[in-house]
């Protein structure tokens, strides 16, 4: 039996690999990843609310990264369609953010 977080991690991989064509060539190593929680030092522009996802722009070499906090999704989260949802909606808006678009450029991609 698979675990929540092993479920988690494959809802990510499923959305982000749908989203990934949307990257283009200039984003394509874009790496996505799931913690279980933000830490506990947000940057100076982030709100103080929980946050359920972070962008971390392209430095240097290092490439975009995309990451998701698990356990602040899955308690927003009702049942497994929200969770789907919230999953879409959050990875959306921060692709939608490294593009310079909107999110809803990218809900036909």
């Amino acid at each position: 039996m698979r675990s929540r977080a092993d479920s988690f991690d494959d809802l990510v991989l499923t959305t982000a690999a749908r989203l990934e064509p949307a990257l283009g060539t200039r984003y394509a190593g874009t790496e996505f990843a799931v913690e279980d929680v933000p830490p506990s030092d947000p940057a100076p522009w982030e709100t103080h609310s929980v946050l359920l996802g972070r962008l971390f722009p392209p430095s240097g070499r290092l490439p975009a990264r995309i990451v998701l906090y698990r356990r602040p999704i899955e308690a927003r989260a009702q049942d497994e369609e929200e969770r789907t949802l919230l999953v879409e909606d959050v990875l959306t808006e921060h692709v939608a953010a490294l593009l310079g678009v909107a999110p809803e450029d990218l809900v036909g991609e």
